[in-house]
């Protein structure tokens, strides 16, 4: 008898169970999938969009998620030059060229911003109509048809960036515009006219900066179309920036007193800084290159934080066994060193290939800006063609070797970069020279001796130091 009760009790406890799941799980159940069909009916359905020029699509298209990741990114690059590029090479000058080198950058970041919204950008990211391979054309001079059409419901796209607004993309590819000039900067700091600086960077931005960047990441252009790859600008920004500071160099001559006088930094804190903003404001520059939220972007991340820490290890290693020390300085020049060499890279490499390139960057930036600056005898001031036109080049040239076909999505090839990198730098080299000589026609390049001895502080800004 008891026997058969438990038997009845454990049935009606089944029972009881089974009730209890129907009154409470199964309707909480059925409202769960009820709300994830009303949220999958409700949500936009996400389809490609390709467009062969830039033109309108509707807001439907464009993506939340990498317009803010690409927004982030413009913020972050922007803080490489203002206030980071300005630290750096403030802080490497001396004393009483502080606020001439400052004032460069910011007076570049201003008037490539103008420039850009005119015609540079038209210039480099849309098709072109007589020469597409070579220049854009101009379709977008003055912003002209970048609209948000609220009431119909369309934005205005970026045929490379078909997903976010094409203002974003505008904005970030105008932050790589305006770091590429401001580089330049550090090979002719306390001696060349402040005037003839800005004529000299608005020039090069549209007649070198503009054609280089549509060559390489124009889809049309003629290096995109040979399989050229740069993922964030190393050829772009960096061999070219380098070519360009190595020719001004030669141009204006060496400083005065260089080589026979000592020329103390003002204060390596602020290039630590300065470093320190560059580093951080990179993971925009090279994950921001993805142009979406995605997988890529966070590689791009990982890899670009590996190859700068490799990079400033190499640079000291090499520094120690060649002087018997390690020195700030050449900590945040290998840093850079290495963040230089990764960007060609960012998008396409494994972290232990990013190690490679950072350790290799390290040291052959260490000898480019001791040894080979000392065979180009060329007064470049804060070593620009020796860290970034020596580091362009290594990033570049290993993207060739180390690219990985399961994350690029192509088969690299090397000699295509080795054609991509003599392009270049040549025409960087040649175009640099033919836009100081323009300038020269209408401004002097060089300050008076005088002037150069009192310091570029006092003599153009009647400003100093505190």
């Amino acid at each position: 008898m008891q026997k058969d009760r438990d038997v009845a009790r454990q049935a009606s406890l089944c029972r009881f169970r089974a009730l209890f799941r129907s009154f409470f799980f199964v309707p909480a159940l059925l409202l769960g999938q009820g709300l994830a069909a009303a949220q999958e009916a409700a949500a936009p359905a996400v389809t490609e969009v390709t467009l062969s020029a830039p033109g309108l699509v509707d807001a439907s298209h464009v993506q939340g998620a990498d317009t803010a990741w690409l927004m982030v990114s413009t913020a972050l690059v922007l803080l490489m030059t203002l206030p980071g590029i300005a630290l750096f090479y403030g802080g490497m000058v001396r004393r009483f060229n502080v606020i001439n080198t400052m004032a460069s950058v910011v007076g570049i970041a201003a008037l490539v911003s103008v420039l850009w919204f005119g015609l540079a950008y038209s210039l480099a990211f849309t098709p072109g109509e007589l020469a597409g391979a070579f220049v854009g054309g101009l379709g977008r001079v003055g912003f002209a048809g970048m609209e948000f059409l609220g009431e119909k419901g369309q934005v205005a796209v970026s045929h490379i960036a078909p997903h976010v607004p094409e203002a974003v993309f505008a904005m970030f590819q105008l932050t790589f515009a305006i770091i590429t000039c401001a580089l330049v900067v550090g090979a002719l700091v306390e001696r060349m006219h402040f005037g003839a600086l800005l004529g000299f960077a608005g020039l090069w931005l549209l007649l070198v900066y503009a054609p280089i960047a549509h060559w390489v990441w124009e889809p049309g252009g003629w290096l995109a179309q040979l399989g050229v790859l740069d993922f964030a600008g190393g050829a772009v920004v960096h061999i070219n920036a380098g070519a360009a500071a190595l020719v001004c160099a030669y141009a204006l001559g060496p400083r005065t007193g260089y080589g026979r006088e000592p020329f103390v930094p003002f204060n390596l804190g602020l290039t630590m800084a300065g470093t320190g903003l560059l580093w951080v404001g990179w993971f925009g520059f090279n994950a921001g290159s993805a142009l979406t939220a995605d997988g890529r972007a966070g590689l791009a991340l990982l890899v670009t934080h590996v190859a700068a820490a490799s990079g400033a290890l190499a640079w000291m290693a090499a520094e120690w066994l060649a002087r018997k020390r390690a020195t700030l300085l050449g900590l945040c020049s290998g840093v850079v060193a290495g963040l230089v060499a990764i960007t060609p890279a960012a998008g396409f490499v494994t972290p232990r290939s990013a190690l490679l390139i950072g350790l290799v960057a390290g040291v052959a930036c260490y000898w480019g800006a001791t040894a080979l600056k000392r065979r180009l005898r060329a007064d470049d001031s804060l070593d620009v063609f020796g860290v970034h036109g020596v580091g362009g080049l290594v990033g570049a040239l290993l993207t060739g070797l180390l690219a990985d076909p399961a994350i690029s999505g192509v088969q690299a090839s090397f000699m295509a970069q080795l054609v991509g990198c003599v392009a270049v730098l040549a025409y960087s080299l040649f175009m640099t020279a033919v836009v100081l000589w323009i300038v020269s026609r209408f401004a002097t390049l060089r300050v008076r001796e005088s002037e150069e001895r009192a310091g570029l502080d006092v003599s153009l800004h009647h400003e100093q130091v505190g």
